[in-house]
């Protein structure tokens, strides 16, 4: 079994920087690809950034996506942040896991982790 997690979020002024950070804990398991998303309220998850489990870093825009080996973790660096920045942001992962001695694939949401950014 796999479990994703994110944290990171809370409070932050306009114009400064935030990690967030994706954890993946379980067994048996090899991560394909980790993707960023933000969700503004009613509205569908939006795709932010990501990289592939054998990726080290990644930049989109603002967005800083890299990889902690030691933790095994994906961490995503928002720089420059901004009033519309705030949203919940999910990380999801994409990779393969042993069920019952049989190899299949899988794709899991963490809870999810809130930003808010201050004029």
């Amino acid at each position: 079994q796999v479990q994703v997690a994110e944290s990171g979020g809370g409070l932050v002024q306009a114009g400064g920087s935030l990690r967030l950070s994706c954890t993946a804990s379980g067994s048996s398991f090899s991560v394909d690809h980790t993707d960023w998303y933000r969700q503004p309220p009613g509205k569908q998850r939006e795709g932010v950034a990501g990289m592939p489990g054998s990726g080290v870093t990644a930049v989109t825009g603002r967005f800083t996506v890299y990889r902690d080996k030691a933790k095994n973790a994906v961490h995503m660096e928002i720089d420059s942040l901004k009033p519309e920045d705030t949203d919940d942001y999910y990380c999801n992962i994409r990779g393969w896991r042993d069920i019952r001695g049989t190899r299949g694939q899988f794709g899991l949401w963490g809870q999810g982790t809130q930003v808010t950014v201050s004029s």
